[in-house]
């Protein structure tokens, strides 16, 4: 039902008109010169909270072209996205089960790695169906990269609380063939 319902959602639905691609981070008009490239690069995403409640909570993630939202989870979570404009890369993983975990050997004192598989890896043009994520599957680690600007509408059931265990943790992600010599 929220999934059906997301996908009927448009930018101007939720207070939004999707932006130009030339008005972002990127080349413009007139290219690069030093005058304005600091000024470009340095647009934040930005997101704005709809709703919070103990139950869900909904919001809209505005991205500058280029801006990445790093690995990140949602543990214990369901998660619905909707991109309403632009072109947006999504890169997710879930978790190998059972936990396959390398602890570190050396004297860097490196967290523990765990091993997890791709799951998506695709770049998502608006309009598009909404991406529902899994608490155990379908790319609950995910991060994403803004290809030209775009806004993503988000819907988080149960919201983040860490005293019930729901804290966001951010990851890196390394090849396989690092680990396995």
């Amino acid at each position: 039902m929220i999934h059906d319902l997301a996908d009927t959602i448009k930018p101007a639905d939720v207070g939004l008109k999707e932006e130009a691609a030339d008005d972002d981070r990127g080349l413009g008009f007139f290219g690069v010169n030093q005058l304005n490239s600091v000024a470009r690069w340095a647009k934040p995403i930005t997101c704005v909270g709809i709703h919070e409640s103990d139950s869900f909570t909904i919001g809209i993630f505005c991205f500058p072209t280029s801006s990445v939202i790093p690995l990140h989870d949602h543990p214990g979570m369901t998660v619905f996205s909707k991109l309403l404009y632009g072109s947006l890369h999504v890169k997710a993983y879930d978790w190998v089960e059972p936990p396959c975990i390398v602890e570190s050997k050396g004297p860097g004192g490196h967290a523990p790695v765990r091993l997890a598989k791709l799951a998506v890896d695709k770049v998502l043009h608006a309009p598009c169906e909404t991406s529902v994520l899994y608490p155990k599957h379908g790319g609950n680690l995910h991060c994403f990269t803004a290809i030209t600007p775009c806004a993503v509408l988000d819907v988080l059931a149960p919201p983040y609380k860490e005293y019930e265990g729901r804290k966001c943790t951010y990851y890196h992600d390394y090849p396989y063939s690092t680990f396995c010599k």
